[in-house]
């Protein structure tokens, strides 16, 4: 691994020095350092846990998020990617600007004192997984990040900081997180499953995760990732092309039983009206089939196809509330909430007179004693 060129340099004991860029915001000056990441823990200290939310100025640090970065580092240490991470420095911090760029130069020497406290206002969830990769692989502490520094003007200032980064931050949607994504085996095999399945082709959301009423999309590649995830679950395959010719063979298998979703294709109803008026092209039901399709397809492997006949029989009308309220509805409303799930797959499987594990008898006994 390749070592950082711009390593931390203590200046008589009481000092970090960066080479570092001088910018302006707002009329006040800041610093964007490279700093190794053998240092990082010492910079930065995290130990606001049991102050209260009005006396801080970040979030608590969520334990469970820190492993899956700390695993992203180490397993993609030659293609991983951090952005920034932004920092308020309360303490002396002095910036010399290189000879060569004049006294007004933008290019310098960025000194900060060892006894200055400093404050993460964005990527507190990084740092601690760079101190996680650290323990683990000592070796890579000489990658660098960069590091925005701020002066520190206040507990009031450092709050606003942290309310004006993330105010207008905008998740990617998970479908377009999927889109982009090469890494993810699941993701690729959605992506491959909507091309080779005449089901899904040209009728799946590549970018949204929701879909408008004006949408000519019927589904989208989140719902697909998650069904063929649970079509997929405890198999075995030697491929991603393997597993997309079970899924795709599977999806248009159901699709040639529900014929709202050849209507659409075929121009004869909207997207928007199926999606309106019936529940079964919305994530929970495609859920609910990727886990019916695991068990037909493991115990039923010469029968698998007749079984899905029987799904023109099943009243998928959103006003059937008779049949679907508290299963795939809540409140008139669908619900992807794993007990709905689990509900929903337990009424599509009696429909298909398959018979029901003793959690599903459990779980539906539990869900029609309610109803007492």
């Amino acid at each position: 691994m390749a070592k950082s060129s711009v390593a931390e340099q203590p200046v008589s004991g009481e000092k970090y020095g960066f080479d570092a860029i001088r910018g302006t915001q707002a009329g006040r000056e800041f610093y964007v350092a490279m700093c190794p990441w053998k240092i990082i823990p010492k910079l930065f200290i995290f130990n606001d846990y049991d102050i209260p939310p009005e006396l801080r100025a970040q979030r608590t640090l969520r334990e469970t998020r820190i492993p899956a970065i700390k695993d992203y580092i180490l397993n993609n240490l030659t293609d991983y990617t951090f952005s920034s991470l932004t920092a308020s420095v309360d303490g002396s911090m002095d910036f010399v600007p290189f000879p060569s760029s004049g006294k007004d130069g933008k290019l310098g020497r960025l000194y900060i004192n060892m006894d200055s406290r400093l404050l993460i206002n964005d990527g507190q969830h990084r740092r601690a997984a760079i101190e996680r990769a650290l323990k683990e692989e000592p070796e890579v502490g000489d990658e660098s990040i960069a590091v925005v520094f701020f002066i520190d003007r206040g507990l009031e200032r450092c709050q606003q900081m942290f309310a004006d980064l993330n105010r207008y931050a905008i998740r990617p949607s998970k479908s377009l997180g999927l889109l982009y994504d090469h890494r993810d085996d699941k993701a690729q095999l959605a992506k491959r499953v909507v091309l080779q399945s005449e089901t899904f082709n040209n009728l799946v959301e590549m970018e949204r995760s929701n879909l408008s009423t004006r949408s000519r999309k019927l589904f989208t590649l989140s719902s697909i990732y998650s069904a063929n995830t649970a079509l997929l679950d405890g198999k075995e395959l030697k491929s991603i092309e393997e597993a997309a010719e079970i899924c795709a063979e599977y999806w248009d298998n159901v699709g040639r039983n529900i014929p709202e979703w050849g209507f659409v294709r075929e121009s004869k109803m909207t997207s928007g009206d199926v999606r309106q008026d019936f529940i079964h092209s919305h994530s929970i039901v495609l859920q609910a089939l990727g886990h019916i399709g695991s068990d037909l397809i493991n115990f039923s492997k010469n029968s698998w196809k007749k079984r899905l006949t029987k799904l023109k029989n099943i009243d998928w009308s959103r006003s059937n509330i008779a049949l679907w309220e508290g299963r795939a509805l809540n409140g008139g409303r669908v619900s992807k909430a794993s007990n709905n799930i689990a509900l929903t797959t337990i009424l599509i499987k009696q429909n298909l007179d398959i018979e029901l594990s003793k959690d599903e008898q459990r779980i539906d006994k539990a869900f029609k004693d309610s109803k007492i």
